[in-house]
């Protein structure tokens, strides 16, 4: 069984910063593909950024050029640098891995607000 420990979120004022990290433990041989995605209240989840165990990297046009993905493969951890933040921005941050076989697991989901 896989796990996937996320950390990071919070409250941040317009223009600020902040850094996700989402760490998968348990039994894990290689891990496919890392991402987030967000939640922001009352609407549908949407993809914020991917990145693959080659390190290509694919981001949502709102996010792109402030939001910078990354993974540490050793560690099993992906990261999310977020930048120059928006109040748009404010939702539940998710991580997922997807492995080789197809199979995807979320994370419980963390907490990004931006407000002043």
């Amino acid at each position: 069984q896989v796990q996937l420990v996320e950390s990071g979120g919070g409250l941040v004022q317009p223009g600020g910063s902040l850094r996700l990290s989402c760490a998968a433990s348990g039994s894990i041989v290689s891990i496919y593909l890392m991402g987030w995605y967000r939640q922001p209240p009352g609407k549908q989840r949407e993809l914020v950024a991917t990145i693959t165990n080659s390190g290509s990297t694919d981001y949502a046009g709102s996010v792109k050029g402030r939001f910078t993905i990354s993974r540490d493969n050793a560690k099993n951890t992906v990261y999310l640098q977020m930048n120059s933040l928006k109040s748009e921005d404010t939702a539940v941050y998710y991580c997922k891995v997807t492995f080789p076989s197809g199979i995807g697991v979320w994370g419980q989901g963390t907490q990004v607000t931006v407000s002043s």
